[in-house]
């Protein structure tokens, strides 16, 4: 068995990561700023307090690991955000990476997001890992922008020595999303907050089988190469109409139409709303912006080389709302 560093343990990837790597009888140290109780009570699970910003505490915590799994990350659809999520993607996948094959790892898997290529304004354009980046979408939005920055320092340092993959899930859902930082948009809908249904279409996996499907590209992933993980592609009308039947919330009854150009007008006049209001709009602008896009993907390189296969995708949703529900996030009833 190995040994494995993963960053971002206490994450709702790197929890589900941490589990997959222990059924497997792997030995983990997870690089953590604060304390986890949840993982020091796993066996196998060594905890090492550190930042990826302090290339001192990771190099210290990759002593003796045959491999890492980076999965710290910081999820922001917020422009304002753009420095600090530059700061943690790009400058703490940089120091992380060379601090560890510094420290003698031999091979890493990142996680990035499908959101670097696998976005477009048409529905019939479901994207692979061939697909160049749509700079000129990605470019307005900070989280993904970043991703991609930090994709490309990645695999700058990829070489003879110190492999790297990256492994790009869609939206994470399922159980365990204990920060809210992937479910938030399901609970919005459960909570009555979503005001209309956007035209646009996204993909979403479930987070334990994300987790699988890093553990299978440190086993199988070609070095230098990314891996597209979606289980679905689903217009945001059925996305919420299946959420309906599972949790008895009601659909919201406004639908908007396909206008890139009204949600970029929209996005525009809810920022200067925001910035005015005393309270918080049920929708933020760049939310509404992007979700007049379409983020399908095609996962079959993952399935082909990885022989990775993700769970029913009603399952997922099914087990995000009993989760969301069972800890207390949402109302138990409908």
């Amino acid at each position: 068995m190995s040994r494995y560093l993963v960053t971002g343990a206490t994450g709702f990837l790197g929890s589900h990561l941490v589990a997959e790597l222990r059924g497997a009888g792997h030995d983990v140290v997870a690089l953590c700023r604060a304390e986890a109780p949840a993982l020091v009570e796993q066996q196998g699970v060594a905890l090492r307090r550190g930042d990826i910003l302090d290339a001192a505490s990771v190099r210290a915590a990759a002593e003796g690991c045959e491999g890492l799994f980076h999965c710290a990350g910081r999820v922001s659809r917020r422009r304002e955000d753009a420095e600090a999520l530059y700061r943690t993607h790009v400058e703490g996948t940089k120091i992380t990476l060379d601090a560890c094959r510094d420290a003698g790892v031999k091979r890493a898997v990142i996680a990035s997001t499908s959101g670097v290529v696998a976005v477009s304004r048409d529905p019939d354009d479901i994207r692979d890992e061939t697909a160049a980046p749509p700079i000129d979408l990605i470019a307005g939005w900070p989280y993904y922008r970043s991703k991609l920055y930090a994709e490309r320092a990645a695999f700058d340092r990829s070489g003879p020595g110190f492999e790297v993959v990256a492994v790009s899930p869609s939206i994470l859902l399922g159980p365990g999303d204990v920060h809210g930082a992937s479910t938030g948009d399901v609970v919005s809908f459960l909570e009555r907050r979503v005001p209309f249904i956007p035209a646009g279409g996204l993909s979403f996996v479930d987070a334990r089988d994300a987790a699988h499907g890093m553990a299978l590209a440190m086993e199988k992933g070609r070095p230098g190469e990314r891996y597209l993980l979606g289980a679905a592609n689903m217009s945001l009308d059925v996305f919420f109409h299946r959420l309906s039947r599972i949790s008895g919330v009601p659909v919201p009854a406004l639908r908007l139409p396909r206008s890139i150009a009204l949600a970029k007008a929209g996005a525009h006049l809810l920022e200067r709303a925001r910035k005015r209001l005393p309270f918080d709009l049920p929708v933020d602008p760049v939310s509404a912006e992007m979700a007049q896009h379409f983020w399908y993907l095609d996962s079959t390189k993952a399935r082909r080389e990885l022989d990775w296969t993700p769970r029913d995708p009603l399952e997922t949703l099914a087990d995000t709302v009993a989760d969301l529900r069972a800890r207390g996030v949402v109302w138990p009833q409908a």
